[in-house]
């Protein structure tokens, strides 16, 4: 089984930090690249998962549910990861999130 501490470490630390957002500030992109990434975990979590089915797009709840939808999509990925993933493609994952995380800043 795969280690993905480092995965969910990064996806609760921005998803506190996209919490904690002025309104704002989530309203001059932040929102909308947390979302991007979100749909990104979401993703390849599904494709993991199911892999004989097409990934469905996470919907877009509001510039203030994206904290939520990082944090449970980047989970959904961790426990996808820990079951069948490959060190590769946990480090992109986390790889990922650090490049959105450098983004908001």
């Amino acid at each position: 089984m795969l280690d993905v501490t480092p995965l969910t470490t990064a996806v609760d630390a921005l998803a506190d930090r996209l919490r904690a957002m002025p309104q704002s500030a989530l309203r001059r992109g932040a929102s909308a690249r947390a979302l991007e990434l979100a749909r990104d975990l979401a993703d390849r979590a599904q494709r993991l998962e199911e892999p004989d089915r097409p990934p469905r797009e996470l919907p877009d709840a509001g510039l203030f549910a994206v904290g939520d939808q990082v944090a449970v999509a980047g989970h959904d990925l961790a426990e996808a990861l820990r079951a069948d993933g490959t060190p590769r493609a946990l480090a992109d994952a986390v790889e990922r999130v650090a490049t959105a995380a450098r983004s908001l800043s």
